[in-house]
């Protein structure tokens, strides 16, 4: 199956992940699909009171360099590994 078929599947399926991932696979899933859909991380890092926006960017920003292929790749690895 062609890579774009995999990853706009794992994008279906991960709405039927039953049991809800931890944190860090949450964070990795959002990093993953940036990655893939938006290329490396743009902007200023959020605000010291933002966490979330906080983590999410960390996240992304550490895929930074990684090609869209390999991110996409990452995320459907990550879907299946959760279904």
């Amino acid at each position: 199956m062609e890579l774009q078929t995999q990853f706009e599947q794992a994008l279906k399926d991960v709405k039927n992940i039953t049991k809800r991932p931890s944190n860090e696979q949450l964070l990795k899933l959002y990093a993953y699909y940036k990655q893939a859909t938006e290329g490396d991380v743009t902007g200023s890092r959020p605000g010291v009171f933002d966490f979330k926006g906080q983590a999410k960017y960390d996240a992304w920003a550490k895929e930074s360099g990684k090609d869209k292929e390999d991110a996409m790749q990452a995320y459907v690895d990550l879907v299946v590994s959760l279904l």
